[in-house]
């Protein structure tokens, strides 16, 4: 069978604590309804949808669509530039939303809408967005991952982290922010250096975030000078906050004003590295999967994946 001009559907069953599989039946009837050509597999275990979504390259397929929420997307996204059958972006990709929180999808406007996102897919219109690859070190093992969205270190990280401990949900807007007000008795800012471009930062950082899009943490703007295409990382730097200074804070982190902090720095560079001063490491958590920490390193790679978007 030739496969060129079919879909591969990656389900994730326990996307959106379950939705995944409730919803499959009615996502598979609506998109025999519209008329696409598809097969699906669904993932089993952590990482596996990577795997399909590599195999499916290899087998013949240029087409994808993931099922999922963020965490899915992130995995999907690595198979697909971790194949090495056709350039990346000459694969083609696209969601369909049933995770909690869906932050990517904000920034490219797609809807959470099943039948919406299908007419989306139907139509076929695509541009091509920036992808971000990170290195760092995790229990001394140096770790590679690529990124579609938003990367956080220090307490956005720190967060992920317990929220992984406590097997919670960091994408879901309330828990997110539960977590972040809870976190703040036990996180002390560590001290580092940042340097981007020909610059060079030294501080304790309460946040570094970098972002290709803009949205992440369910809904929160630590980015919002992000633009996904435009061949740059959008860093935001966030100095030693006080509690209160932060909670205070925290509307502006959720109306794209967090700039206007007279301690939150924005910037714009092609390449990125942190490193720590003190002796524990400054942690990492990409599209709001944690992994390690320091030194990490970020590069971009241009217009790496062509997505559908309205």
């Amino acid at each position: 069978m030739n496969v060129l001009n079919r879909w591969q559907i990656i389900i994730n069953p326990t996307a959106g604590n379950g939705q995944g599989k409730k919803k499959w039946a009615n996502i598979n009837q609506l998109l025999q309804k519209a008329g696409i050509q598809f097969d699906h597999t669904f993932s089993v275990r952590r990482g596996h949808a990577a795997v399909i979504a590599r195999n499916a390259a290899r087998q013949g397929y240029r087409k994808i669509i993931a099922v999922g929420g963020d965490g899915t997307n992130n995995e999907v996204m690595n198979g697909i530039m971790k194949q090495q059958v056709v350039p990346s972006n000459e694969m083609t990709y696209s969601i369909i939303p049933v995770g909690t929180g869906n932050d990517w999808i904000k920034t490219h406007q797609i809807p959470k809408n099943t039948q919406k996102v299908i007419d989306i897919i139907k139509k076929g219109k695509t541009k091509c967005q920036d992808i971000g690859l990170v290195t760092y070190l995790n229990d001394g093992q140096q770790g590679r991952r690529y990124f579609m969205n938003v990367a956080g270190m220090a307490y956005d990280a720190f967060v992920a982290k317990a929220s992984e401990e406590r097997q919670s949900f960091t994408s879901n807007q309330i828990m997110y922010l539960y977590l972040v007000m809870s976190c703040l008795r036990s996180f002390t800012p560590p001290r580092g250096r940042v340097y981007f471009d020909n610059k060079t930062d030294e501080d304790n950082y309460y946040l570094v975030n970098i972002g290709i899009c803009k949205y992440s943490g369910g809904g929160m703007q630590f980015v919002p000078h992000a633009v996904c295409n435009d061949g740059q990382f959008a860093l935001t730097i966030a100095r030693n906050f006080s509690t209160m200074e932060i909670i205070k804070a925290v509307p502006k982190f959720y109306n794209g004003k967090c700039g206007d902090h007279p301690k939150v720095d924005l910037y714009h560079a092609k390449s990125i590295r942190v490193e720590s001063i003190d002796k524990e490491p400054i942690l990492l958590e990409v599209d709001g999967e944690f992994l390690g920490g320091t030194p990490v390193e970020f590069t971009l790679l241009k217009k790496a994946l062509r997505i559908v978007v309205p």
